[in-house]
């Protein structure tokens, strides 16, 4: 029995680094644990299997194993497209998804592996390990956001969302330096029990440095964090009105439904007037009305309408077809019937298009039942003028809010708001729009800019430049106006029909930020030091 048990914990402590990864994140939201979830894989990689044949094979299954469990676990509300289209095979998205994401974690176990010292006792040793384990981490995550289109989602930093005062460092390198953090933490977790003990047999105490210097630069941190937010800009207060209009995602696209939709869009607009007559935008989601623009006049004219009517720009999504090609859009329309138009640039795979649809006709003919015809890429990041003030947003359409490079291109373009207009309701009422905002918060950091999120369903909320959701005022119809973080009914649910209403800071002219300008250069640099680490340690080894 001994024997299994020693055999066993290794696996066990993998699948713990999963779990311990999946409650991070929403709906559990237990950031704490990011300090200590890496520790259990850490572990099993160093202090098991040194009579293995293949060590390096086994550590990358123990790597593996820890993320089919975290992938898993994490992105399990991927399984709603199940109950959304009755298919057996779409409940089990997040398991075949996560065959290919774990290969990631795989490859950071292997170098896990190789990073395994001979002792505990050196902390210049200890800290270059944790150097290397948290670039190698961050390269990872980086390659993970862009391979194959990538998907990026749920990168370890960011099960920090809600502690704004550690976050504010993404400013520089974006939220992958919060990951590179706690991966380097997680090391010191682990090397220092066993230096300590080690130490206790030896009677010989060195200075800990690795973990003094562990401690100082957590603490510097928190302090930067706190001393930016107290250095505020005076505010140029900007008033929006979000609408989310619940509509749930198996009706929307029924034949008899398109004036219920335009009906629900237009009250709601009126309320938001009724209850604000100065608004400066109105914002409604992602593709809000059943019509498409380009080829449908009315699309145009019941947004003017509505502009006209509400005194103020309007934003909403749309699809857009022109030249035979189709789009997912936002549309701003002015209350002078001037209209503006961007075209999404990171379409979302197997979701708004077919991946070498034309290449595998079996695979695009079984594809095709959930995803009948591919969106066209636009290829301009768009920034959208407002009539009231010169207030320049950047319109982005669903997922494109959780894509780092992407987000600061139209910064750099000038976007003073980031006006984020998504569709959660393919997910129904799941984690998976808690965890599209936990993602989105970073972008707010990244470039100093405030964030507007109007949902179909899901969450509408206005953030701030640090991350912060801003208490604004909703209003459910029927209901009375109160103040709250985010659209929520009384039962403090998301997934409600009503306006939100609030102030953001818009400070134009405001100085680009070093992520802004630079991009992922952090990632880059962790690569480069991973490259030269793994070239090394293997040379090495060849020569012993």
């Amino acid at each position: 029995m001994f024997r299994s048990l020693k055999n066993l914990w290794p696996w066990l402590a993998a699948a713990v680094t999963g779990v311990l990864c999946i409650l991070c994140f929403p709906p559990f939201d237990q950031s704490w644990l990011c300090w200590i979830a890496l520790t259990p894989l850490i572990g099993a990689v160093w202090f098991s299997g040194e009579s293995s044949r293949r060590r390096w094979l086994r550590n990358l299954l123990l790597g593996y194993l820890a993320g089919i469990v975290f992938f898993t676990g994490t992105f399990s509300w991927l399984g709603a497209l199940g109950v959304l289209y009755q298919s057996f095979f779409l409940h089990g998205l997040s398991f075949l998804l996560s065959i290919y994401l774990a290969m990631h974690f795989a490859f950071w176990a292997w170098i896990v592996g190789l990073l395994k010292p001979a002792t505990f006792t050196a902390s210049w040793r200890n800290l270059l390990i944790a150097l290397v384990g948290a670039s190698a981490w961050v390269t990872h995550e980086w390659i993970r956001g862009w391979l194959f289109s990538g998907f990026g989602w749920n990168g370890l930093g960011v099960g920090l969302h809600q502690n704004w005062p550690l976050i504010q460092i993404s400013e520089f390198t974006g939220v992958v330096g919060l990951s590179f953090v706690l991966v380097f933490v997680n090391f010191v977790a682990v090397t220092t029990p066993f230096r300590l003990f080690a130490e206790a047999r030896t009677h010989r105490m060195r200075p800990h440095f690795d973990l003094t210097l562990t401690m100082i630069g957590m603490v510097g941190l928190f302090a930067f964090g706190l001393h930016r937010v107290q250095n505020l800009a005076p505010p140029n207060l900007l008033r929006v009105a979000a609408v989310q209009t619940n509509i749930p995602q198996t009706d929307k696209f029924q034949p008899d439904y398109p004036e219920q939709i335009l009906k629900s869009c237009d009250e709601l607009s009126a309320l938001a007037v009724e209850r604000e007559p100065n608004l400066g935008l109105l914002v409604w989601p992602e593709s809000s009305i059943p019509g498409v623009f380009g080829r449908d006049p009315w699309v145009l004219q019941f947004s003017q309408t509505i502009a006209q009517r509400s005194g103020t720009d309007l934003l909403l999504g749309v699809d857009s077809e022109e030249n035979d090609r189709s789009y997912n859009a936002a549309l701003l329309v002015s209350p002078t019937g001037e209209s503006q138009l961007y075209r999404k640039v990171h379409l979302v795979p197997f979701g708004e298009y077919i991946p070498l649809r034309h290449s595998f006709p079996l695979f695009a003919a079984i594809a095709s039942t959930w995803v009948p015809g591919d969106f066209a890429a636009g290829t301009n990041h768009t920034v959208f003028h407002l009539t009231k003030g010169p207030i320049q947003v950047a319109p982005l359409i669903c997922f494109e809010d959780t894509v780092g490079d992407l987000v600061r291109h139209f910064v750099l373009n000038g976007a003073d708001v980031l006006i984020n207009i998504t569709n959660d309701g393919w997910f129904l009422q799941s984690a998976g729009s808690q965890q599209h905002l936990a993602n989105a918060i970073f972008r707010c950091v990244e470039n100093r800019r405030p964030m507007v999120r109007a949902a179909n369903t899901g969450v509408t909320c206005l953030i701030d430049e640090f991350g912060r959701l801003v208490r604004a005022t909703s209003h459910i119809p029927d209901e009375s106006l109160r103040p709250t973080n985010t659209l929520q009914d009384k039962t403090g649910s998301t997934f409600t029909r009503g306006v939100l209403i609030g102030d953001i800071d818009v400070a134009q002219g405001r100085q680009l930020t070093f992520y802004a300008l630079h991009g992922e250069w952090f990632a880059e640099c962790c690569a480069g030091i991973t490259a030269v680490a793994l070239l090394t340690m293997l040379a090495l080894r060849r020569k012993l």
